[in-house]
């Protein structure tokens, strides 16, 4: 089949690019001058997966994950809460962010309070300034969406969605994330600071954007809504054999590379293809292009492989990696077949 077989039968998708355009139109009311970061995160959610933003202090963060969990409508009353923040200290314990089970006198029973996992956003502030043990019920969270305390396994909502901060200078106290706890992470994102442009948008809208977004202008999401796409997407958007070729022979060029002691995983493929997708849907396509592929590999790759000394930044080994196999994708696509 060609990779180019043309937009049919668009209306889930449709849907899916309605819904995307709902919450980044809200969390851009609030967030300035971070485009690409808004839709990386929105491509994230859409894909099921979590975030990593290596950031400044004062960069937004904690803004952009409300604004986004805010936007999040419950679909009845007594819902999860659409948000919620967890800061992250060297003293923090597992029960802090999973619950506990807590005894009452007037029962005679043990009842179980949720911690702040249990919400669709989580705003999971400063991961790396926590034990890791805190990190390990972290771990089971994202992977497996699912929390045990006193030996009872509790489920997390189908829309756990998890945005993680560390600071990229602040070294000291600190517990680095192991390998198995970067690899949950579907995206690692890097936030520079905002343009002057943008910066002087901040000060002039300050009091603006404190206030809630006008609903006819920037309506919310309902939670079936975005569950609702995320199926269309994984059902609809075509992916290219010629587009898994690429993807292989990407990851055995970064394994390959001189100045990579342990590259990306078989997982980390297949990560990457539900943000393929979502990414398609993003840019108006039911089909996985190069440009998604070149927009996405190092942010999926990058955090995920152990360089050696003197080399370049992960995302540059990862770019330099993708030269021949996005070339082989473009002229492959042009053939019929693929």
């Amino acid at each position: 089949m060609n990779l180019e077989h043309g937009l049919s039968d668009l209306t889930g998708l449709e849907q899916a690019r309605s819904v995307l355009a709902r919450l980044g139109g809200r969390v851009r009311f609030q967030v300035l001058g971070r485009d690409e970061v808004v839709d990386l995160v929105l491509v994230a959610l859409l894909a099921d997966g979590h975030v990593l933003l290596e950031d400044y202090p004062g960069s937004g963060k904690t803004t952009l994950a409300k604004a986004l969990g805010e936007s999040i409508l419950a679909d009845a009353a007594g819902e999860l809460p659409p948000f919620r923040r967890i800061q992250f200290t060297p003293d923090l314990l597992p029960s802090d962010i999973t619950g506990v089970s807590v005894f009452e006198p007037q029962s005679g029973d043990f009842h179980f309070r949720p911690g702040p996992l249990f919400a669709h956003v989580v705003l999971a502030d400063e991961i790396n300034r926590t034990s890791p043990k805190v990190q390990a019920a972290m771990l089971e969270a994202m992977a497996e969406k699912q929390v045990t305390v006193d030996n009872v396994t509790r489920a997390l909502d189908s829309l756990f969605f998890v945005i993680a901060t560390q600071n990229p200078r602040d070294v000291a106290g600190t517990y680095p994330l192991p390998l198995p706890q970067l690899d949950r992470f579907l995206f690692k994102i890097r936030m520079d600071h905002i343009s002057r442009e943008a910066e002087l948008a901040v000060l002039a809208t300050r009091l603006d954007r404190r206030s809630e977004p006008d609903p006819a202008a920037l309506p919310a999401v309902a939670r079936h809504e975005l569950l609702e796409a995320r199926d269309e997407v994984e059902r609809r958007v075509h992916v290219a054999e010629a587009v898994n070729h690429c993807l292989v022979d990407l990851a055995r060029a970064v394994r390959a590379h001189p100045q990579v002691v342990q590259g990306v995983s078989t997982r980390s493929l297949v990560l990457l293809v539900p943000a393929l997708k979502a990414s398609a849907v993003l840019r108006g396509r039911d089909f996985v292009s190069s440009e998604d592929v070149a927009w996405l590999a190092p942010h999926v790759f990058g955090h995920r492989l152990e360089l050696g000394p003197g080399a370049p930044p992960a995302a540059e080994v990862v770019r330099e990696c993708m030269a021949g196999p996005l070339e082989w994708l473009s002229r492959a696509t042009l053939r019929p077949g693929f």
